[in-house]
């Protein structure tokens, strides 16, 4: 997606109607359902596993639109996703190591 140059008079309801606000819009509006489908989820009587499994999934799912649109991640050249997919992974590494150690 190209960057905008907005004119300085221009009305919030011109910059949202443009293909980039619109994108935006939508982005929003996921983030907006997924938060909601929570309270459906705690709300199905489903058991611990499926509860932390579907909100583990939510959660991944809202980190990625926000990482994809908002911090502009999407328009990035793909080495610095698979740069930021790396350390998310030795992260989590790290994290399954120590938490081993401490049981």
């Amino acid at each position: 997606m190209e960057e905008h140059n907005y004119d300085t008079d221009a009305t919030w309801k011109e910059v949202l109607l443009t293909d980039e606000g619109k994108v935006y819009i939508g982005v929003y509006v996921a983030l907006m359902v997924l938060a909601a489908s929570k309270f459906i989820l705690f709300e199905a009587g489903i058991g611990y596993w499926g509860l932390f499994t579907g909100l583990m999934v939510m959660a991944a799912a809202k980190t990625a639109l926000i990482v994809a649109y908002f911090q502009h991640l999407r328009w990035e050249p793909r080495i610095l996703t698979y740069l930021y997919a790396t350390s998310l992974f030795a992260v989590l590494l790290l994290m399954a190591a120590a938490s081993y150690s401490i049981t």
